[in-house]
């Protein structure tokens, strides 16, 4: 059974999956690159039989037969929903059974596409999965995080041409959220502010790393961005939970989710790239400390961050 391992010196957290016999990673799983031409493809419509069977089906925009977006159990998943979980010290280390949920949310019936083909109608169906599959998972008392993630070509560790997206559902939160929302209470303890809202408000006044900005959304490069062309996509209300997104709001970022990816696709060749969707953590209680998100909704911003995958350590 996998289990997740805990690095002390790193403070990270490590799927450890040995019937996969995969490599260590950071929930990112990644695949064997093996092309995927339409005839063997499992996520063509006809072919569902070839899936775990359906979690949530989506009809195209305006009704009509078939479906829009399906989302399935993974059939290898990196973790397993059966069980309960155990945490346990060994000295230094910590480990926890690996307890959790692995879907793939196939974005369209099309196979040659990418989520950047998507009309924004289309594609505001794929967010309207990724935010029904994140207020579902919550409820399993057992899990604190539903990470929902975008591998966009073999470089960035795809192994399918169907274009989809994955979610893992853990009993531990990333790494990089713990320090995201660890920084946002900070912040909002001092100053009574939303520490991504004023982001917003001085990149707004400097205008100098905005990429695109709409009427709801905006895109800007970080100023420590860790990779070239690395896009940050934050609503630009306060809203700390994409699984509170409305409809319109969903509509609204499938548009500067798409001008964005049409705009890397041109000016960068259709590179490899990885989306993260960063948004708040189940809300359940912590044990002996009842106030842990008491303001969560106030400190916390969600976004998406997009990384090209365009160079090599």
């Amino acid at each position: 059974m996998s289990e997740l391992r805990f690095d002390p010196i790193t403070a990270r957290w490590v799927i450890i999956a040995p019937e996969r016999k995969l490599r260590p990673h950071e929930f990112l799983v990644p695949h064997p690159h093996t092309p995927s031409p339409r005839e063997d493809c499992p996520f063509e419509p006809g072919r569902e039989s070839l899936t775990p069977p359906e979690i949530l089906r989506l009809p195209p925009p305006g009704g009509g037969e078939g479906w829009q977006v399906r989302v399935v159990p993974n059939k290898f998943p990196a973790l397993r929903v059966e069980g309960e979980v155990h945490r346990e010290g060994l000295g230094l280390h910590d480990r926890v059974t690996g307890i959790g949920a692995h879907e793939v949310i196939i974005e369209s019936p099309r196979h040659d596409v990418s989520m950047a083909d998507l009309e924004p109608e289309e594609l505001a169906l794929v967010f309207a999965a990724w935010r029904h599959r994140i207020a579902d998972l919550r409820r399993d008392l057992r899990l604190r995080y539903v990470l929902v993630f975008k591998n966009h070509g073999r470089g960035a560790g795809a192994s399918l041409s169907h274009p989809h997206s994955q979610l893992i559902a853990t009993p531990i939160i990333p790494r990089v959220v713990v320090q995201e929302l660890g920084a946002a209470r900070k912040h909002f303890r001092a100053k009574e502010r939303c520490i991504f809202c004023d982001l917003i408000r001085q990149e707004l006044r400097l205008d100098e790393r905005i990429a695109l900005e709409t009427e709801h959304f905006i895109a800007l490069e970080p100023f420590a961005s860790s990779f070239p062309f690395e896009t940050w996509i934050l609503p630009r209300a306060h809203r700390h939970d994409l699984a509170a997104a409305s409809d319109g709001d969903l509509l609204a970022l499938a548009v500067i989710v798409r001008e964005i990816l049409q705009r890397l696709r041109s000016l960068l060749d259709d590179p490899p790239y990885n989306m993260v969707v960063h948004t708040a953590p189940s809300p359940h209680p912590r044990p002996g400390l009842p106030d842990y998100w008491s303001t969560i909704e106030h400190d916390f911003h969600w976004h998406i961050e997009l990384i090209p995958r365009i160079t090599r350590l």
